[in-house]
């Protein structure tokens, strides 16, 4: 495993890259069309395909969890040591906010410009759960012994796909939530949805982890392995 510093700057410098994808692609969505729907739909490829990038460049190097959610999902399951969640959440959530200012100045806004697209709404709210519970099954998945090389396929597909069956427009990142407040364009949050936002994802992780844990497939520990091999011999 790489030393914890290369491994923090590889999760922020990705979820910096990821943020200004998001907002960037959404600024430059209204700048082409008027279209909402086309605007979405920009904004989610966008997304889809530097999400997809950065999973298989950085997962070698952090796990390439880029979201809060994710971390703690990797410790729950005993992939990331419960002491390194912190700072994993804390460089996300830094890289995230660094990546929307650039975007904004890419486009030569202001560096920082407090989001007013309000998603509130106990819809916005459940859709936000969804997406985040099944972004977490599917890390289940590609986290099973030979699934690892599909993360990078399978994780944008279920992004892309919630983008446009959520109401939310799935998130399902805390660290991208915050710093989105930040650009009040496309891909924009207001401050008072924030809060919702995040609540919601928590409660999408702790939904999935409970589902998981009763529906999935118990992997037996290596002793009982060793024991049902020497069976079937």
């Amino acid at each position: 495993m790489l030393s914890l510093t290369r491994r923090l700057g590889a999760e922020a410098v990705g979820t910096g890259v990821l943020a200004a994808a998001v907002v960037g692609s959404g600024v430059m969505a209204q700048r082409l069309t008027d279209d909402v729907a086309v605007q979405l739909l920009v904004n989610a490829l966008a997304t889809v395909a530097a999400l997809g990038v950065l999973v298989a460049v950085l997962g070698p190097v952090s796990g390439a969890h880029l979201n809060p959610v994710v971390s703690v999902f990797a410790a729950v399951r005993g992939l990331l040591p419960r002491r390194e969640v912190f700072p994993y959440a804390v460089v996300q959530l830094l890289g995230a906010c660094v990546g929307v200012v650039v975007a904004n100045l890419m486009f030569e806004l202001p560096a920082v410009s407090v989001a007013t697209r309000d998603r509130a709404g106990l819809g916005t709210a459940l859709g936000e759960v969804v997406a985040t519970a099944g972004l977490v099954v599917v890390v289940a998945a590609v986290s099973r012994p030979g699934w690892t090389g599909r993360a990078a396929v399978l994780v944008p597909a279920w992004i892309g796909g919630a983008y446009f069956f959520t109401s939310s427009t799935s998130f399902a990142n805390p660290a991208l939530t915050v710093g989105r407040a930040l650009s009040d364009s496309f891909a924009g949050i207001a401050p008072a949805s924030v809060v919702p936002f995040v609540a919601a994802q928590a409660a999408g992780l702790v939904l999935a982890s409970l589902a998981l844990a009763v529906v999935e497939p118990r992997q037996p520990q290596p002793a009982q392995q060793h024991e049902e091999d020497a069976r079937a011999v």
